[in-house]
């Protein structure tokens, strides 16, 4: 028993010691926890105090900035005050020196206008008093004036004309010469061009009848599939193709010519040749436009004005070839529109194109500048390339480019070799000439010479004076430009003479 009451007391006892204890290590923690509170408390107080100097420094700072740039800002509002406000004086004593000079205008005005007034007055008194005097209103009197003074000057009108047409000739022509001989000498190309031919070589008779085959079939199919004439006549190993068509003339000559490489001359073989050369033509035609268009140096046209470019390689005119013709056009165009400061593009472009109508002249109503007009417009050509490329004979108002590329033509038309007329041709255009001159009253005589390139003229002198010399000369020149076609210039010479002829006996 007494064993269970001392461990009982043992158990208070030590109960009570823990309770103790605890409350020992409660009441230090709490004491602990509150120096770490007062230590980080203290600590938050200096850093505040910290951040708070050092904000209010730096609000100093920016009020100091600020107050400096107020400061400048009305330093320069005031500078900029002050310059408006000297200019302000400036336009006032501007506007009253103008006013003032209005005014001073506005009187001169008034006294121009009395004077003018008080000028036509006396002009009409005067004016009214000489046709009292003289017996004549102002009409008569001014014929009268001018008949006296046509007939005291006349000499002297013609002496200056004819001064100033020789010194104007001769400075004109000089600069012309020297220009067109810079541009002539810089171009290399061949003055004689090709000329198609419309003979095909045989190697013998004995082909001609192969042409011809049985009946005719042969020759039939052939002249039916290409839309030509087959002429075979007594020329020795030669026969002739017929056609006003020149691409259909050399698809011929060119079918014909296979046709003799071959030897196999029936209907179907025809045909095949036909349609095979027909291909090979027409990518030939391709390739001189193509090669054309690249030897000049343009770039940008139509493939189908590049088509019709190339077809002029077939195309002839007194003898010249139209696409040689047209490419040295193009060239002497772009020199010479560098030496005038002329558009180099636009007179190479039209130079280039200047006689694209006569691919189609053959097939299509209208002469070649018209049909070149079309077609311009037709396939995207700019105004002022087709207003230079085609007035080239006059047809539409020349441009600067326009004068140009006529100059061009007529000097690669006018080469020596570049062009021939067959005899009948000739003849005719030399008829024509003498016509137009004999068809103006006063004229004796005329003779074409120089193959056609002058007309020498003879007049009556009693009927014609020295002043209607010049007025006839230009009436011929002007009546040949509008009726006559004729490549180059033509001279047009009016002669006025007089013979006195007395004999001493």
């Amino acid at each position: 028993m007494m064993i269970y009451i001392f461990i009982v007391i043992a158990l208070i006892i030590g109960g009570l010691l823990g309770w103790l204890i605890r409350q020992q290590l409660g009441l230090y923690r709490t004491r602990s926890a509150e120096a770490k509170a007062k230590d980080i408390l203290t600590k938050a107080k200096v850093k505040q105090q910290e951040i708070f100097f050092n904000a209010r420094e730096e609000a100093l700072k920016v009020i100091e900035k600020v107050e400096k740039e107020e400061i400048e800002r009305r330093r320069e509002l005031k500078l900029a005050k002050d310059k408006l406000e000297n200019r302000q004086t400036l336009f006032e004593k501007k506007i009253f020196e103008l006013e003032e000079r209005r005014r001073n205008l506005d009187g001169k005005a008034d006294r121009l206008e009395e004077a003018k007034n008080k000028i036509s007055q006396l002009y009409n008194e005067a004016k009214d008093q000489l046709q009292k005097i003289a017996g004549m209103n102002r009409e008569e009197a001014k014929e009268v004036l001018l008949e006296n003074v046509e007939s005291k000057i006349k000499d002297d009108i013609l002496n200056r004309i004819r001064k100033l047409e020789q010194y104007g000739d001769e400075e004109i022509e000089k600069k012309a010469k020297n220009m067109l001989t810079a541009v002539i000498e810089r171009i290399s190309s061949s003055h004689v061009a090709e000329v198609s031919t419309t003979s095909v070589a045989l190697p013998s008779d004995e082909m001609k009848g192969r042409i011809i085959g049985r009946e005719g079939r042969n020759i039939k199919v052939i002249e039916q599939l290409i839309g030509v004439e087959i002429i075979i006549d007594d020329t020795p190993e030669m026969v002739t193709v017929s056609a006003f068509n020149p691409i259909r003339r050399q698809l011929a000559k060119l079918v014909l010519k296979k046709l003799i490489l071959d030897g196999r001359i029936q209907p179907a073989r025809i045909e095949k040749i036909v349609e095979d050369t027909k291909r090979e033509l027409a990518k030939d035609i391709k390739k001189s436009g193509e090669d054309a268009v690249y030897q000049v140096g343009i770039v940008g046209l139509n493939p189908k004005l590049i088509q019709l470019l190339g077809r002029l390689k077939y195309r002839t005119s007194y003898g010249q070839n139209i696409l040689l013709h047209s490419i040295e056009v193009a060239n002497l165009s772009a020199m010479l529109a560098t030496e005038l400061k002329a558009d180099v593009a636009l007179a190479r472009k039209a130079g280039l194109l200047h006689d694209i109508g006569k691919a189609l002249d053959f097939e299509v109503q209208g002469t070649h500048p018209e049909i070149g007009k079309d077609l311009g417009e037709k396939y995207g050509l700019s105004d002022s390339v087709i207003e230079a490329a085609m007035s080239h004979h006059e047809d539409h108002p020349p441009t600067l480019e326009g004068v140009i590329v006529k100059v061009a033509d007529a000097i690669s038309s006018s080469r020596p070799g570049a062009r021939r007329d067959s005899y009948e041709q000739y003849i005719k255009r030399l008829e024509e000439l003498e016509g137009i001159a004999k068809s103006f009253e006063g004229v004796e005589k005329s003779y074409a010479i120089a193959a056609g390139r002058e007309l020498r003229i003879f007049v009556r002198p009693k009927e014609i004076n020295d002043l209607e010399a010049h007025k006839l000369a230009r009436n011929i020149a002007d009546r040949i430009e509008e009726e006559l076609k004729y490549p180059g210039e033509i001279k047009v010479l009016v002669i006025r003479e007089n013979r006195i002829t007395e004999y001493a006996r």
